[in-house]
This record gives C-alpha cells, structure tokens and sequence, in this order.
C-alpha cells in the first residue's frame, strides 16, 4: 500500500505539469485508476512471474500498479511518449521496482519476447491490439483489457475461431465497463 501511496503523491505532483490522467478523475484516482488496475490481478495466477507486458501504459496504468502490487513480477511496460516515460522512470526508481523495464518506444519497435500476461487500457482498439501485441503472445498468455462500454462489442467483431478465446467479465469498479479476457494462440 505505501508503494501506492507513494506512486499517487508522484502522480499527482506530475499531472501539474503535463497531462496524465483528467484533472476530474484526481479525485477518483484510487477507484478510477488504482482498483480499476488492480482488479487484472483476480484473473492471474499467483504463480505468474511474468513477464506482463502492459502496451500503451501512459501514466502507469495498469502496469505500474501491477508491479507495485507484485514488485516480484517482471513487467515491461511500452510508452513511446518521452516525458512519460521519464516519468515512469523516476516513480520505478522512487518504489525501488528493479523488475519494472520500461520501453520508451512503439510497440512495433520493441524486441519480442514471451509474455505471460498483455494487458492495455485504452491503447487501440481490439483487433488492432490483437495484431500489434501477436510477435508477444504464445497460446498461454493471458490478455487483460480493460474496455469500458465497448468490451462486448469489439470482441463481436472478431473473426469468429477468435472470438472463442476472448470473453468479457464484469468490472467491478464500473458497473458499465468490462474486461475483456483471453488467450493467445
């Protein structure tokens, strides 16, 4: 918890300065951000070590609050904006995250690898998502998208033998949003 604290204060301090959440969300950071990111790890196994790679993670989330919760878990988290990124930087080394490797650049830029989990929260649209992040995905990785009202009707427009590994579960931080889940493959 005192990671999360500490993660909010910097949060906050820099959102003065450039904008990374909503100024009206600030009074809802710990539901709208910090739970809403916190609740991905109900549909991993304690298990998991990672690597969870979080695309498009802006200020942090989810990925930072994954790791802040999980400080064993390796998580790589891709940002191609560089005052983001020194961000990202400065609240991983202020929470003392040494399994945290941010990668300030596009996604298509970064050397694949085999991740356990990809989550992303409002990075691109699924099918899109789903192309970019597949050099990252193995039938066993986890995927974890947090997609607000749109979840159940971007995982509709898959092809239907993709569409039978995704399923949406019910945020419980938005009774109108949904999470989309799955397997690679």
């Amino acid at each position: 918890m005192e990671r999360l604290e500490t993660f909010a204060a910097l949060l906050l301090e820099e959102n003065r300065k450039q904008n990374l959440i909503s100024r009206k969300s600030e009074d809802s950071l710990w539901l709208r951000h910090m739970a809403d990111s916190a609740q991905l790890l109900g549909f991993v196994s304690r298990e998991t070590s990672g690597p969870w790679l979080d695309l498009g993670t802006g200020a942090g989330f989810p990925g930072l609050v994954i790791a802040a919760l999980r400080p064993e878990m390796r998580v790589v988290l891709v940002e191609s904006r560089a005052r983001r990124v020194e961000f990202l930087e400065r609240v991983c080394e202020a929470l003392s995250l040494k399994k945290v490797r941010v990668e300030g650049k596009r996604l298509e830029l970064v050397e694949p690898f085999e991740a356990a989990v990809i989550s992303a929260r409002a990075f691109a649209p699924l099918t899109k998502l789903l192309s970019l992040s597949a050099p990252f995905s193995t039938r066993a990785t986890t995927y974890l998208l947090p997609k607000g009202r749109s979840a159940a009707q971007e995982c509709d427009k898959l092809p239907k033998k993709r569409r039978a590994l995704f399923h949406v579960e019910q945020s419980i931080t938005d009774a109108e949003a949904g999470i989309i889940v799955g397997q690679g493959g």
